[in-house]
């Protein structure tokens, strides 16, 4: 276990971190200091992946000629780097976290620090995790309300079987027609439109006369 008092890591802006909070290291860790090879290894991650690091300044190296190097602090800071990425941390949340570190006086702030980031990516996911259930089951009634569809679709022969007076009865029922203009539109009864408009609503398994229109209009029996 590498000692976690009085370590040196930098951040970003330049700034120092004194105190790091505790992440686990990997397994069969060399001892000393680590080539980029080395890290790249015992983390699981790619050079790019370090180099990327380095570059949003949530890790350091030094140079040994040409190569880069890292020691126990950087290892540790790498480790406490990787367990954030782990849980899906955005970089930037990671860099912020690190500022604060520089400012933690004491080992037991530096791991308050760290808890409160957790504890804040743990709300994080714990949000997002509604909002796919919720996005779930939107998908769940889509695809059901799809089904039913496709199953009234693959049943229209009595959507079909409608009548010219019928279809164009339903079309002016479409068009907001109240029955007495229908009746003159089709110069008939204004009793024998409220028959036909009942067996039209029975016939798409409505309630009225919208729920209706509305079924001839998904089943493309008349147009919207």
């Amino acid at each position: 276990m590498i000692s976690r008092e009085s370590r040196k890591s930098t951040t970003a802006s330049g700034r120092t971190i004194r105190f790091l909070p505790a992440a686990p290291l990997p397994d069969n860790l060399p001892e000393g200091r680590l080539a980029i090879a080395d890290m790249a290894n015992a983390f699981g991650v790619t050079h790019r992946t370090l180099h990327f690091y380095e570059e949003k300044g949530l890790l350091t190296a030094a140079r040994v000629g040409p190569m880069r190097v890292y020691g126990p602090e950087e290892i540790q800071q790498m480790a406490l780097v990787n367990t954030c990425r782990e849980t899906g941390m955005p970089v930037a949340a990671i860099q912020e976290m690190l500022e604060a570190l520089c400012d933690a006086g004491c080992q037991q702030e530096a791991d308050r620090i760290f808890r409160d980031a957790m504890i804040a990516r743990k709300r994080e996911l714990t949000a997002q995790q509604s909002a796919i259930r919720r996005q779930m089951q939107q998908i769940g009634e889509l695809l059901d309300f799809g089904a039913g569809q496709e199953s009234e679709s693959n049943d229209t022969g009595q959507h079909e079987a409608l009548s010219d007076v019928e279809l164009r009865c339903l079309t002016l029922m479409a068009e907001g027609y109240p029955t007495t203009r229908i009746a003159r539109a089709l110069e008939v009864e204004a009793g024998q439109v409220q028959a036909m408009e009942k067996d039209i609503i029975r016939r798409f398994d409505s309630n009225n006369r919208f729920q209706a229109v509305a079924k001839a209009v998904l089943l493309g029996v008349i147009g919207n």
